[in-house]
């Protein structure tokens, strides 16, 4: 299939088909980034194998089209004139390949920023996505061919601010929707390097985003992806982002208190803090939605064709509770309910993940406003996850069994939770909730891709009080 490529940066590197070669997609199956501390320039080497660039450059793809091209429908956003564009950091993983696609069918002009190092640690681990992933260029390629609509593409490494500000100079961006981080928990918990990747990466990527925001972009929205993870487990109901607290006879609103429980979460406290420090400082505009646990992987957008297809991690460093539980009813292995199973948190739809970022998109927070809101839909204790997907597997013949695991984590079992999530709700939000039909799509989506499943892959091997610990299904 052939691409257009350019590049835009300092020194501009043209990549035309007869120049494809000097640019190859890191491929090697036995040299994968070490598993200490990587250098961002080792990483880019990983992922292109070039000579080594005297300046970053910007790498903006354009898919030539495979068939007609159909006709642009009719603008859904809230442009009078031309079409907003969003920047979509992370745009090639589960959530951000998700989101693009939608934004785009939306007629929003969109582009990728994303380094693919999601795919190299599928590599690293010795993962891989339950669903045979296409290329970020084949995707892009697929999609213009199908709707006619270009998506672009800037592969680099947005802790690079040189990398990003020419990305920001160049797209111009109206939105920035930010995906780009390590959202694993238990891969933060590996060990000293992951965890260190982890801060270094997420804290220091929302910064340059920030930075490149009131550099190069007053006006730009900052939509943050944020996590129910930073609030832990209180006695208390959890409220969107403030509490108002009268204490020793004097009341305030404050931001609520944070009480992260692994080196991701707390990444992402941190990127909280500094999102609302610079809204106050600098006048950015930005909403953070801390989200739930995400389950399913269609999306209208990624049904439309295979090469759209999302991601699935089944996996027990990537995968989510609901569709690991899947994966594990449709090749007969036992539900792995860790602990007492009374974890209880908010779930979501990806569907609905869309929808909720394109809503915060069409209604931006104010100059200087900092706006959380809480991304989920339902509450589930795993428990009932393990009862709900035992249930719908039986309604398809599948014998399903649940086993109690030790919880590698460190975290309470059996609590109190009760989140608010009312302001997306109230903007529009029309949720897709956890029913039976939804449960057996799932289920049979997973029956259908099971000769793909490493069983081994399936029970956790990262322990939060053992960390740096190795493992036998871990390779360094």
């Amino acid at each position: 299939m052939a691409h257009l490529l350019s590049a835009s940066c300092p020194s501009v590197i043209s990549l035309s088909s007869s120049s494809k070669n000097s640019v190859k997609p890191f491929v090697s199956g036995q040299t994968f980034f070490n598993a200490q501390l990587f250098s961002r320039s080792s990483l880019k080497g990983l992922l292109f194998q070039e000579k080594k660039p005297r300046k970053s450059c910007v790498f903006r793809a354009t898919a030539v089209p495979i068939t007609q091209q159909a006709p642009p429908e009719t603008s859904t956003n809230n442009s009078s004139s031309k079409p907003k564009r969003v920047m979509v950091i992370g745009g090639d993983g589960y959530c951000g390949w998700a989101t693009a696609l939608h934004l785009s069918k939306k007629n929003y002009e969109v582009c990728i920023v994303d380094n693919l190092v999601r795919r190299l640690f599928d590599h690293q681990l010795g993962l891989e996505s339950l669903t045979p992933i296409a290329s970020i260029h084949d995707r892009i390629s697929r999609w213009k061919a199908l709707t006619g609509k270009s998506i672009e593409l800037y592969v680099g490494d947005i802790c690079d601010f040189e990398f990003l500000a020419e990305s920001f100079k160049s797209f111009e961006p109206d939105s920035v929707v930010h995906f780009g981080e390590q959202r694993s928990a238990p891969y933060s918990m590996i060990d000293r390097s992951r965890a260190v990747y982890t801060q270094h990466n997420n804290v220091i990527g929302t910064l340059n985003v920030l930075f490149a925001i009131k550099e190069f972009g007053e006006e730009c929205h900052l939509v943050k992806l944020g996590t129910m993870g930073e609030y832990g487990t209180p006695n208390i109901d959890i409220e969107e982002g403030y509490i108002t607290i009268t204490h020793n006879g004097r009341t305030d609103t404050l931001p609520y208190p944070k009480q992260a429980s692994s080196f991701y979460h707390l990444s992402k406290v941190h990127d909280s803090h500094n999102i609302a420090f610079t809204c106050k400082a600098w006048g950015i505009r930005a909403t953070d939605l801390n989200q739930g646990v995400v389950y399913g992987v269609k999306t209208d957008e990624t049904e439309m064709h295979e090469e759209l297809r999302n991601r699935l991690d089944y996996d027990a460093v990537f995968g989510t509770a609901l569709n690991r539980f899947c994966v594990q009813a449709a090749v007969g292995h036992p539900l792995t309910v860790y602990g007492k199973g009374g974890q209880t948190r908010g779930y979501l739809d990806i569907r609905d993940t869309v929808q909720c970022v394109e809503i915060a998109i069409a209604n931006p927070a104010k100059a200087g406003e900092f706006r959380v809101f809480n991304q989920f839909t339902e509450q589930f204790s795993v428990n009932e996850l393990a009862s709900l997907v035992t249930k719908a597997g039986s309604k398809l013949g599948l014998d399903v069994k649940k086993m109690t695991v030790p919880n590698p984590r460190v975290e309470a079992e059996e609590h109190y939770y009760n989140a608010k999530h009312t302001k997306l709700m109230e903007l529009g939000l029309e949720p897709h909730y956890l029913s039976d039909s939804l449960l057996d799509s799932l289920l049979n989506f997973a029956v259908q891709f099971k000769d793909r499943v490493d069983t081994k892959q399936i029970m956790p091997s990262v322990s939060w009080k053992k960390i740096g610990v190795k493992t036998k299904s871990m390779t360094t």
